[in-house]
């Protein structure tokens, strides 16, 4: 713990560091700059277009006037609702048409937006200056600076990454970044079905959604997190180790000295793979329900005087997703295992027997130890996917079966996720199906860091080998 906390003082020490010292550059910058780099600060590319580099200059510039123009025309204009979020909804006038006034959705992506590009221009400013102060060290070594050309040539050549990876990284800020950062925002907010914008606002309601998350009171929903989360982990943990074990039993029995049709077993297993999950799930969902296939053949033949619960009792039902989980896993793990099981060398199980080994233990000692060290990451990331395994759950039982004792359209079997869906698609409640997309990061970054530091191919990797 302590080494933890030094680390973290460390970190913390080396970022306002860092900070002070990009802060004294500037200083440095501007005080031993010539008049060009001066100007520079307010105007961007001054500095690069008085000495001939008419590529960046004009770049830094139009950065700037693009700003200024984003600034003025358009992201001040919800920049300055910020803190409000709006305060007028749109109306209707009385010749029946509307009169669209402010838009809490609107103002709090464009905001975000806002604030987003504001960072980024400080740091193409740096760069700015940056770029001034390279361009003196240069010419006062007595040294030329680059051309046109060259600059052109290099997004081709020494700075083709940079070129390569634009667009994509412009895909994820959009696609990816910003919805999350959206998201976050909006579980601090009471964004629900009672607040549509624009005919009804929403505002900033502070942790007033975590505390209702974690109130145990008549309209908390502490005990439904408590009892959702309870059943995602034991979801998670089944699904991930007994589909990992029951797939490398199977590879292990296909590949034992002996077993005949080793091509005819694992095409079997393959093939299940080939067909889509939501078709077999669905088959499967139908086969077990109280009129379905095996509940109308055991009543038949006199097993069972009435239909099994198979899907309205918790208990039984949970039991059957995680046994109909195996039938859908154990075939990719059982692929993934066979091919290292043929890479572990058989000397040293010739030496176990050699030493009176039984089968049981040379699992143990040799091949268990094995397969956790090269699938030790696969594991990891087995249980964070199953964490969040929308499909296996929504396609069975839609989460079912509901109880009056679980708030907010909860049933026994539903994960973090798929309640998580509901509450978005079912209940319009988007401020609290935002904090239960933060817990469900915070649980899995959690358990991931966790189950990470005990891998055997990260602790012990030196002593494997």
């Amino acid at each position: 713990m302590g080494n933890s906390a030094n680390s973290g003082k460390g970190a913390v020490g080396k970022f306002f560091s860092g900070v002070g010292n990009e802060f004294k550059e500037i200083g440095l910058t501007f005080a031993q700059g010539d008049w060009k780099t001066k100007v520079s600060y307010l105007i961007m590319g001054f500095g690069p277009l008085m000495r001939r580099q008419f590529l960046r200059g004009f770049a830094y510039l139009a950065v700037e006037v693009l700003f200024i123009w984003y600034m003025v025309s358009f992201g001040w204009h919800y920049l300055k609702d910020f803190t409000t979020l709006g305060t007028v909804a749109r109306v209707m006038n009385n010749d029946g048409t509307f009169s669209y006034n402010d838009n809490s959705f609107l103002i709090l992506l464009y905001s975000l937006l806002t604030i987003i590009l504001i960072f980024a221009f400080l740091v193409v400013w740096r760069m700015n200056l940056r770029e001034n102060r390279n361009e003196e060290k240069l010419l006062s070594a007595g040294k030329q600076l680059g051309t046109v050309k060259g600059d052109l040539y290099s997004l081709l050549d020494s700075h083709f990454d940079k070129t390569l990876l634009a667009l994509p990284v412009l895909g994820i800020f959009v696609f990816t970044v910003l919805p999350i950062v959206f998201m976050i925002f909006i579980a601090f907010t009471d964004y629900d079905a009672n607040h549509q914008p624009p005919t009804n606002l929403f505002t900033w309601v502070g942790l007033e959604n975590f505390k209702n998350l974690f109130s145990f009171g008549t309209a908390g929903l502490g005990s439904t997190f408590l009892t959702v989360l309870g059943w995602t982990l034991i979801w998670a943990f089944f699904a991930t180790f007994l589909t990992y074990f029951c797939g490398m039993g199977v590879a292990i029995m296909i590949n034992k000295k002996g077993i005949k049709f080793k091509k005819l077993w694992r095409t079997i297993l393959v093939m299940t793979i080939a067909v889509p999950q939501f078709v077999s799930l669905l088959y499967v969902y139908k086969m077990f329900a109280n009129d379905g296939l095996v509940n109308s053949y055991l009543m038949k033949w006199g097993v069972i005087s009435s239909a099994i619960p198979f899907w309205s009792n918790p208990l039984l039902a949970k039991i059957m997703i995680i046994v109909i989980n195996l039938w859908i896993g154990i075939p990719y793990t059982m692929l993934i295992t066979t091919g290292l099981l043929m890479n572990i060398p058989e000397d040293l199980y010739e030496s176990a027997r050699i030493d009176g080994a039984t089968g049981f233990q040379m699992f143990k000692s040799i091949t268990l130890p094995y397969m956790l060290f090269v699938t030790g990451p696969f594991l990891l990331t087995q249980f964070t996917g199953n964490l969040n395994n929308f499909n296996v759950i929504f396609l069975l039982t839609q989460g079912g079966p509901q109880s009056m004792k679980l708030s907010n359209n909860a049933g026994y079997t539903d994960l973090l996720v798929t309640w998580l869906y509901k509450m978005t698609i079912n209940d319009t409640n988007y401020r609290m199906a935002a904090v239960l997309g933060i817990m469900v990061f915070v649980v899995t970054a959690v358990i991931s860091l966790i189950v990470y530091g005990m891998l055997p191919s990260v602790r012990d990797e030196e002593g494997f080998q």
